[in-house]
């Protein structure tokens, strides 16, 4: 399986590639074809893969279970990969205000950074 692949994607390439396989005489077992499934996930499905093979006697899983059960994985990973880009992306909005030239007095130099250290300290906790 490739790391940007759906596992719909990569049981339709296997599927297509046992019966082609079936079509020259090589017939495969359902407990090989499990388990050339598993071997063939990427490192982040490491933690499904375990799960599965201590969980279920992998001489009587079917196909439909195990990609059923990749399926749902699939998706609850999906999901926490979104909800994690949202938090990232969160974006802060600023109140802005506008002076008028004749009102706007000379500021010390330590005024300045006074604010700056306080509109910095602000961003930060956010």
């Amino acid at each position: 399986m490739k790391e940007n692949d759906t596992i719909v994607e990569m049981i339709t390439r296997f599927t297509d590639i046992v019966n082609g396989l079936e079509a020259l005489g090589k017939t495969y077992k359902e407990f090989k074809k499990v388990m050339k499934i598993l071997r063939s996930l990427p490192s982040k499905w490491h933690t499904k893969v375990t799960a599965i093979q201590e969980t279920k006697d992998l001489t009587k899983l079917p196909m439909e279970e195990l990609i059923g059960s990749l399926m749902t994985y699939e998706i609850n990973l999906t999901k926490k990969l979104q909800e994690c880009e949202d938090k990232k992306k969160k974006s802060i909005a600023l109140k802005a205000t506008t002076k008028e030239e004749e009102d706007v007095e000379e500021e010390k130099p330590s005024d300045e950074d006074d604010d700056l250290a306080l509109i910095t300290k602000k961003l930060t906790n956010t």
